[in-house]
């Protein structure tokens, strides 16, 4: 009983491992038990599992960011505090309050101030062409007093530049101010024109059709969208 079991164990482990030899001279007892160990090892190292690897799902996805404005505003004492400056005090250089009052109530860019010509602005109406705003716009008094004030300033330089705001650089010639001059015109106010003229455009967007925010000032429907970021009509809030 012994041989019969010995020559099994013989035969499943040859046809498992090849190595042990057969044949009438061969036993069970002849048959080395670290070559039968080693074979098994070697056959059975494709049966065990895979080592386990650490693998972030995420690190391929990149988050997608949102286009709402992330911009700065002014408080509402800071542009009360602005409006006064640039209708009130008389040492405020006309460019600066100009560029300012325009920016703040009607939304003016530097490209739009810095472009404005004489010949853009209807005396009788009391309006300005701004840009590639469709339409002209009308000034509210105090708008068009600091206007007048830029304009007064303009003359005493006694220059056939047309644009409104001429420099020392320009007043020789007809061409508008260079591109890096209307950034650095509110630099005593300590407010950058972006950040005015992004407050005027939030308040509009978010109290007014966007859409026709976008119309008036001859912009694209969805530059106006991303000035809604965040905010929810409170009328459209249920009551609680």
């Amino acid at each position: 009983m012994a041989e019969v079991q010995a020559g099994t164990a013989r035969a499943q482990f040859s046809s498992i491992t090849g190595r042990i030899p057969s044949g009438p001279h061969c036993s069970w007892r002849s048959t080395d038990t670290c070559t039968c160990a080693a074979s098994l090892s070697v056959n059975f190292s494709d049966c065990r599992p895979p080592p386990a690897l650490l693998v972030d799902p995420t690190r391929e996805l990149v988050a997608k960011e949102t286009n709402g404005f992330r911009g700065q505003t002014l408080a509402l004492d800071q542009q009360r505090e602005l409006f006064r400056r640039w209708t009130i005090d008389k040492h405020v250089h006309p460019h600066e309050a100009v560029m300012g009052i325009l920016a703040l109530l009607h939304g003016a860019s530097s490209s739009e101030m810095r472009m404005l010509k004489t010949d853009d602005i209807d005396q009788q109406a009391n309006t300005v062409r701004l840009g590639k705003r469709p339409h002209p716009v009308p000034l509210d008094p105090a708008s068009w007093t600091v206007l007048q004030r830029c304009l007064a300033h303009r003359e005493a330089w006694r220059t056939d530049n047309p644009h409104v705001m001429v420099t020392k650089g320009t007043k020789a010639g007809r061409n508008p101010a260079s591109t890096a001059y209307p950034s650095h015109v509110l630099d005593d106010c300590g407010f950058p024109p972006r950040m005015i003229r992004s407050t005027r455009l939030v308040d509009l967007v978010n109290t007014m059709d966007p859409k026709l925010v976008a119309a008036a000032f001859g912009m694209d429907p969805q530059a106006t969208l991303i000035y809604l970021a965040d905010h929810v009509d409170p009328g459209r809030l249920p009551d609680h």
